[in-house]
């Protein structure tokens, strides 16, 4: 009975760590395209399964997980956490790149990613991959922890969930590195991901229900534009 009882938690902590998996995969599809052909496989293999390892590590610390929801200091009438402090990082990195990624690709074009792309190592681009990986760790533990009770739940949800990662992270990535147009998009998404991080390491709860409802209408309407408005044929 206990078993059945955890099916319909179970089932919704896979969908919602397969949702915050796809802005991971996004941004290390970005990345991964700063990289010779032949290693851009093995960023992203090595970026999700370690993701998996620094979430069932913080599985294992849970209690001190849980002691990062407690106020450090109070700045302006604000209670800033451990949590926040983390958010309010991680949301700040994510701006940062997806601001410089989108300047790089809609300013200054293709060619000046060369210089980039020199300097990029496989190295750092995965430090920068780790960096965010524990930012969303953090943040779906903590919301996990609140969803269900029992561990294991939560084991089988992130190897599950890392599973779908790891199918689904080579169409995403192809069909992003195919179409410049939804990398524009893409980086977009992270930018408003980034916002929402730093909103709600302020204490400032945008509901996620809108925010992925602006990236799904988004993504729409650029798939209409890409059938409808072929190379070479003038647009409406």
């Amino acid at each position: 009975m206990q078993l059945a009882d955890n099916i319909v938690p179970l089932l919704t902590l896979i969908v919602l760590e397969t949702i915050l998996g796809i802005d991971n995969i996004i941004f290390i599809s970005i990345l991964a395209d700063k990289l010779p052909d032949e290693q851009r496989d093995r960023l992203r293999y090595w970026g999700i399964g370690l993701s998996m390892v620094m979430r069932l590590g913080l599985l294992a610390l849970i209690a001190w997980i849980m002691e990062l929801d407690q106020t450090l200091f109070v700045i302006s009438g604000i209670a800033i956490t451990g949590k926040g402090l983390i958010l309010l990082a991680g949301g700040l990195f994510l701006i940062y790149k997806s601001t410089k990624e989108i300047y790089h690709k809609a300013e200054l074009g293709d060619d000046a990613n060369a210089p980039d792309t020199a300097k990029a190592t496989f190295r750092d681009l995965l430090i920068q991959v780790l960096i965010l990986d524990l930012v969303f760790s953090i943040d779906s533990i903590i919301t996990a922890v609140g969803m269900v009770e029992q561990l294991w739940v939560m084991y089988t949800a992130v190897i599950v969930t890392v599973g779908i990662m790891l199918v689904a992270s080579k169409p995403i990535a192809s069909f992003i590195s195919r179409h410049p147009s939804f990398k524009i998009l893409a980086l977009c998404f992270l930018l408003i991901i980034g916002m929402s991080l730093v909103a709600e390491g302020l204490h400032v709860e945008i509901p996620k229900g809108y925010i992925y409802f602006s990236m799904a209408f988004a993504f729409l309407v650029d798939v209409i534009q890409m059938k409808t408005v072929r190379p070479g044929k003038p647009g409406n």
